[in-house]
């Protein structure tokens, strides 16, 4: 079968496409997929550099975690699923293929009129958003929200979750073209990051501060997190493109002040038995929403499998608004 490979651990100039794997088989509690289409997102690319290792158990080369495609076997306990059936799944890795493992917990239907590409766009971003912002910060209608790269696919997956949640005011940090286009999505208002203090700005608006920061930079935003957060406001800490380390001179007095709650949040690494509960909270509460078109994808672009690094460096450029898809 054909993969994206990791060849060096050195970014999008280290991969290519293989053509000579052996096609996987799967177990007991697993569907196997023809893969139509795979997500590409920021942990492929942290773990192209060798920063980010795939869990035990996982392809360790072959990245990748969400795909849509047709089930083509199924194991000898699964009774969910059939070989034929459309379906959009959530991975630890190897999703990146022409055929991918997947337990059939973690695999939802391909909504009706839905593209592969669009599918392959859904499982990680929607699911991450929608588990850190109601699930664990208890988004409740009349409250606010800072989302951080919310251009980004799952910064556009959390502004459509938070608006649906009943938020009053949804505000983002990205480039201003980026902001532009989000507003049309039902962003309040935003701030390019490169030429804007939005710290000043959004108390402005906020005297009291925000209710929640949903925030994938990291380090360099910690300051400026618990400056905007009103008392007993919510971090939701999600990815660390600016860094893991705290700037100099860091001071926990906010926290404990407003008494502020710090919630970090990955999903590759949960334990399997967490993550088949979460996934069957997700088809019964977030899949309808995505079905009658409430809740949408957000594509940028797809490029062909046969062309990965192409695809990693436009990521790496931070040139896409929304998803970055592989199509096989």
């Amino acid at each position: 079968m054909r993969a994206v490979w990791i060849e060096e651990f050195t970014g999008p100039e280290g991969l290519r496409l293989r053509e000579d794997l052996d096609r996987p088989e799967p177990g007991p509690d697993e569907i196997l997929l023809r893969v139509r289409a795979s997500g590409l997102n920021r942990a492929d690319l942290l773990q192209s550099l060798g920063r980010y290792p795939a869990p035990e158990g996982v392809p360790d080369r072959i990245p990748g975690l969400e795909c849509a495609g047709e089930v083509v076997a199924v194991g000898s306990g699964v009774r969910r699923w059939r070989p034929g059936d459309r379906v959009m799944a959530l991975l630890s890795g190897g999703g990146q293929a022409e055929y991918a493992r997947v337990q059939e917990a973690l695999a939802w239907p391909v909504p009706e009129g839905m593209s592969w590409a669009e599918a392959a766009a859904i499982p990680e971003a929607f699911l991450t958003a929608w588990d850190a912002l109601i699930r664990q910060a208890g988004l409740r209608p009349g409250e606010s929200v800072l989302i951080h790269a919310v251009g980004s696919g799952l910064g556009l997956a959390a502004l459509q979750i938070a608006r649906l949640a009943g938020a009053r005011a949804i505000y983002g940090t990205a480039s201003a073209e980026k902001l532009s286009r989000a507003r049309a999505l039902g962003l309040t208002a935003g701030w390019d990051y490169r030429q804007e203090e939005f710290v000043r700005a959004l108390r402005d608006r906020e005297p009291e501060g925000v209710s929640v920061v949903f925030d994938l930079v990291g380090g360099p935003y910690w300051k400026a997190n618990l400056d905007v957060l009103e008392p007993l406001g919510r971090l939701l800490l999600l990815g660390t493109l600016g860094g893991t380390r705290l700037p100099e001179g860091a001071d926990l007095g906010p926290v404990l002040r407003k008494r502020l709650r710090i919630l970090g949040s990955v999903l590759r690494t949960r334990p399997l038995w967490e993550k088949i509960a979460l996934g069957e909270a997700f088809g019964r509460e977030v899949w309808p929403l995505l079905a009658s078109g409430r809740l949408r994808p957000i594509l940028d672009c797809a490029f062909p499998a046969s062309e990965p690094q192409a695809a990693y460096r436009y990521m790496a450029e931070n040139r896409n608004f929304g998803k970055i898809v592989l199509l096989w």
